[in-house]
């Protein structure tokens, strides 16, 4: 495995310094993910382009506000990771909202209870386990300014879409789930295993979903 460029001690300073810098966003993040699940659960005609526009700020804000503007202070990778998030919330503008490809709503099926787990395991369980770890705020990633929190979350809502989620989405959160782990088990942020295991689930449960859904139009259609 590939030694990082940076200490666990240093990687947990960028955050301590990055979420005094930026309070009170993660309250305005929390808000927002709020925001997200009470439209896909009751409010579900608004849900699609609401959450899609959630989505792209979350990641937009990630790429420009943690990786290039404080990350990079400790690993020059952060430059090309600010990219690919930048990226990634581009493709939610674009699927999400000028497209309107993406048909939020929470259903009491597979998809639908996986995906509430794994955003209350975003929201709730992963800074609980890094408390327990001894990861306090602020010295600590918070979901929706942080990225492997953040990602997570992202898979969570994805499988809460109703019909073909579009493949471009899930690669950058699907690379970032493989990153975040390796990072995970050098730095001891035994929080951000749920990240492999969220991204292996919901990108295997979505390809089945859009494979499944192609195959029968195909037939039908």
């Amino acid at each position: 495995m590939v030694d990082l460029p940076f200490t666990t001690e240093q990687f947990l300073q960028v955050f301590r310094e990055y979420n005094l810098a930026i309070w009170p966003m993660q309250v305005v993040a929390y808000v927002l993910g709020l925001v997200s699940i009470g439209l896909s659960v009751w409010w579900q005609s608004y849900a699609n382009k609401v959450n899609s526009l959630i989505l792209f700020g979350m990641w937009i804000w990630m790429g420009m506000a943690y990786h290039i503007t404080f990350f990079s202070q400790i690993n020059q990778a952060a430059f090309l990771f600010g990219a690919i998030f930048l990226l990634q919330g581009l493709l939610f503008a674009y699927f999400g909202f000028l497209r309107n490809e993406l048909n939020f709503g929470y259903r009491n099926d597979a998809y639908g209870i996986i995906g509430a787990i794994l955003i209350v395991y975003a929201m709730v369980i992963y800074p609980i386990i890094g408390a327990i770890l001894g990861h306090t705020y602020p010295s600590s990633p918070v979901f929706g300014v942080a990225p492997c929190p953040t990602t997570i979350f992202t898979f969570g809502l994805l499988l809460w879409t109703r019909q073909h989620a579009p493949w471009w989405l899930l690669i950058i959160p699907g690379i970032w789930s493989v990153i975040g782990f390796t990072a995970a088990i050098k730095l001891g942020i035994r929080e951000d295993i749920g990240l492999l295991v969220a991204g292996i689930i919901a990108i295997s449960m979505l390809v089945y979903r859009n494979r499944t859904r192609d195959g029968l139009e195909t037939a039908y259609g």
